[in-house]
């Protein structure tokens, strides 16, 4: 495997829909059926959907976001951290929508992803973040926007998961590291214990916008379309680095759109940028990104067996990769059972 160093050229949410769900957890027969019959309705919606003209498509705002990711963002996390990127090259056929999908263990996490993938592909990515929190106020909304491409989530909502379907993972923030770094937020305290009456402020927002016939975006609406998002499919950070079980919202929603998975392995974030603490580490700490090849559902496979197989493909690279980002001290991370 080759190791890439150099710099580039140049979160999850989506409205329930009961078909979708159905055919995300029924039997393979009652699944393609249910397929068939939801298909023209997706048609539809995508041929509608290319006609949409919002910061997601905009060259204006992609421009913007490359100034705040790559003149700022990645110079910052790529000076205090000592990044290694790994089999970049295994990207090279991949373009329109995708899911990226990587363990969780660090603030960190979304800022090595941005910085490790190619340009090309970073350039449109999306990440879901907490409307109640990263949305409530101008100033955040702002920044989270221009430095994550992100979009609201409704945290706690039955409706609300990446991939309309249930047990999808609980949305992320983008990421207390580049919030510091760009006066953003307040990493330390993040975005708990947010008061129910910020969520239902957040939820009926979205509800007013609906009725006003205005479009709402999520992560299913953004594949549609034809751009990339980001999921964390532990739907929290670890504590101590080893890889909880995968919800199956992200496989489920690469079945619903027909779009590839991109599964990468984080190494050494969670020693850099331990959960709980507002700054990495001094001293540089290693910290890696291992690509695997792009992933999709084998025929008749359920989201929960291709969400356990992206699980294991994620473990292997770590594993295959620790040892060479952290030394021969740390020969594996491990993983939860």
């Amino acid at each position: 495997m080759a190791r890439d160093d150099r710099p580039d050229e140049t979160q999850e949410a989506a409205e329930a829909e009961s078909a979708s769900s159905a055919a995300s957890s029924s039997p393979s027969s009652s699944s393609s059926a249910d397929a068939r019959a939801a298909r023209p309705r997706r048609d539809a919606v995508a041929r509608a959907a290319v006609d949409v003209k919002d910061r997601f498509s905009s060259r204006g705002h992609a421009m913007a976001r490359y100034v705040a990711q790559r003149v700022v963002l990645k110079p910052t996390i790529w000076s205090i951290t000592s990044v290694t990127v790994i089999d970049r090259d295994r990207l090279k056929g991949v373009e329109g929508g995708f899911i990226v999908v990587a363990n969780h263990s660090s603030h960190l996490d979304a800022p090595l992803i941005l910085g490790a993938l190619p340009r090309r592909l970073a350039r449109y990515l999306a990440t879901g973040a907490a409307a109640d929190y990263f949305f409530d106020v101008p100033w955040r909304r702002k920044l989270t926007e221009l430095f994550f491409n992100a979009f609201p989530v409704q945290r706690g909502s039955s409706t609300a998961t990446p991939a309309g379907t249930p047990g999808s993972p609980t949305p992320q923030a983008p990421g207390a590291v580049a919030a510091a770094a760009a006066a953003a937020a307040h990493p330390s305290t993040g975005a708990t214990a947010i008061p129910s009456a910020a969520r239902r402020k957040a939820a009926a927002k979205v509800a007013a916008r609906r009725r006003a016939g205005q479009p709402t975006v999520s992560a299913r609406s953004l594949l549609e379309r034809g751009y990339p998002v980001l999921v964390f499919p532990e739907g929290t950070r670890s504590k101590d680095g080893t890889v909880a079980s995968f919800k199956p919202g992200a496989a489920a929603l690469a079945a619903a759109c027909d779009v590839p998975i991109i599964p990468l392995a984080l190494i050494g974030a969670h020693i850099a940028h331990p959960r709980g603490s507002s700054w990495p580490r001094p001293g540089r700490l290693p910290v890696g990104v291992a690509f695997g090849d792009p992933m999709r559902p084998d025929p008749g496979e359920t989201p929960l067996d291709f969400s356990a197989r992206l699980r294991a493909e994620i473990l292997r690279l770590k594993d295959a990769n620790t040892a060479r980002i952290l030394g021969p001290e740390h020969p594996s991370e491990g993983a939860r059972p």
